[in-house]
């Protein structure tokens, strides 16, 4: 299961996309309330996540040719030790002074002459420690790094230590079921739709069918919208737009209860994603008119999870996601009509075949040269001011090494001129937004925050009146 093997089209793209401006690194951060066992849960990590995924022991090698491909092969000087980093978090070690250490690791690359991926191990924060880990996105997508993260995670805080009891040969639970929460439509919803969409491709030939010649026609009307989408589209210059920087900001809203978000998506028969994606769009509104700006309407890149979710990973992981770009309202200035349009919008791209066009587009993008990549990928990426993603976690706390996790945040890549990166996620009943900006662009990301959580209580309001 190790050795030499050929790194995949789509997994190549993002290995040729890192930049000094926008690095191709996935972060995020797992808090506890106290003390962890680094020891224990050094030992944790070398079984559930070095044992069981031979990537993370594997190092990319360019291509020997200008047409050749790039592989993955074992790093000969492999030590987890180099990929565990213990720090201590200076002066009070409040949220402030972990904010400062994420963002000074945002702007540092991962080390290419051996496997993509660290952890740091900080005491400090609060009386507790934190987990932050880094793995750059040519190795796995969001959904699958989530699972990796989550399959150190146990229901209670004894698991890991009878995991060592158990007979020789056992293996560990893979995960199954933790990846569940409020992200319904980064799953099951797209790939159904996926699959919908190639059923009609593969039937073209019998189109004489009357039934059959109008599904299809539906479906090459909206391939043509969705080409002037991805072809003609433009992102209007506002003050979200600029020429990305290396230093970045992360910053994060407070907890919302789950159960408070499902009583706000019934004031417009909306899903829980579709709250929050219109209350993130109520904040960049938000922002444009304070700097500004004319509140328009600004595009997001959204990544829709075709991997299913309550199956084992396969022990290669690799990037198995499609691309649609969505409109957010932001230049509507009502919350509720907000929420509204939002939802009519993000039904249209759930019922239409963009997922799998773009699926195709990407991994025909990712058997060019690098160069051309990076041109096509820049193109597209242009139409939008970053990326948004919803990741849902699990629904009830976990233990890691015997300790209980307070709360997780993670924060997605940008690619181009990209200057805004949104990630929800949720945990616990809860669910909180990192946002990922340019510093240079976008200097006080604070305000996206107080207008996040401004949008919420609004909303909240309004659901508790009606």
């Amino acid at each position: 299961m190790s050795g030499r093997r050929p790194i995949g089209a789509v997994d190549s793209i993002w290995l040729a996309m890192d930049r000094p401006a926008n690095l191709m690194v996935i972060d995020s951060v797992m808090w506890f309330d106290e003390p962890v066992d680094w020891e224990r849960l050094t030992a944790v990590v070398r079984r559930r996540l070095v044992d069981r995924y031979p990537v993370f022991r594997q190092r990319p090698v360019e291509a020997s040719t200008p047409l050749g491909m790039p592989h993955w092969e074992d790093d000969p000087d492999f030590s987890l030790d180099r990929h565990l980093r213990r720090v201590a978090l200076r002066g009070p070690g409040d949220d402030g002074c972990l904010q400062d250490y994420v963002e000074q690791q945002m702007s540092q690359p991962l080390d290419r002459r051996h496997p993509l991926w660290e952890l740091h191990f900080v005491d400090g924060y609060l009386g507790g420690s934190v987990v932050i880990s880094r793995f750059h996105h040519s190795l796995a997508d969001g959904i699958a790094l989530t699972h990796v993260l989550l399959s150190l995670t146990d229901a209670d805080p004894t698991a890991d230590l009878e995991e060592l009891e158990a007979p020789r040969g056992t293996a560990a639970p893979a995960g199954r079921g933790w990846l569940s929460g409020p992200a319904a439509w980064v799953s099951d919803t797209a790939a159904a739709g996926l699959r919908e969409a190639r059923q009609l491709i593969s039937a073209l030939p019998d189109a004489a069918n009357p039934l059959l010649a109008l599904d299809v026609l539906k479906l090459g009307l909206q391939t043509g919208q969705i080409a002037d989408k991805l072809f003609l589209g433009t992102n209007p210059d506002t003050p979200l737009s600029g020429t990305p920087g290396v230093p970045k900001r992360a910053v994060w809203s407070r907890p919302r209860f789950i159960s408070d978000v499902k009583r706000i998506s019934h004031l417009a028969g909306a899903t829980v994603n579709d709250v929050l994606v219109a209350a993130v769009s109520g904040a960049l509104t938000a922002y444009l008119v304070d700097h500004g700006g004319d509140p328009v309407d600004l595009t997001t890149m959204v990544p829709v999870n075709l991997r299913p979710l309550d199956r084992p990973l396969p022990p290669f992981l690799g990037n198995k996601f499609a691309l649609v770009m969505l409109p957010l309202p932001t230049g509507v200035r009502a919350p509720l009509q907000r929420l509204s349009e939002t939802k009519r919008r993000m039904d249209s791209i759930k019922s239409s075949p963009e997922a799998v066009l773009t699926f195709g587009i990407v991994n025909a993008i990712g058997r060019t040269t690098p160069e051309l990549a990076r041109v096509a990928i820049d193109f597209f990426a242009g139409k939008t001011i970053g990326v948004t993603t919803n990741v849902p976690g699990p629904l009830v706390g976990r233990y890691v090494a015997g300790s209980r996790i307070a709360g997780v945040l993670g924060w997605v890549p940008g690619s181009g001129r990209q200057t805004v990166g949104i990630c929800i996620f949720s945990y616990d009943r809860t669910v909180r937004v990192g946002f990922k900006v340019d510093a240079g662009v976008v200097p006080d990301p604070e305000k996206l925050v107080h207008a996040f959580d401004e949008e919420m209580d609004v909303l909240l309001r309004m659901a508790q009146a009606a």
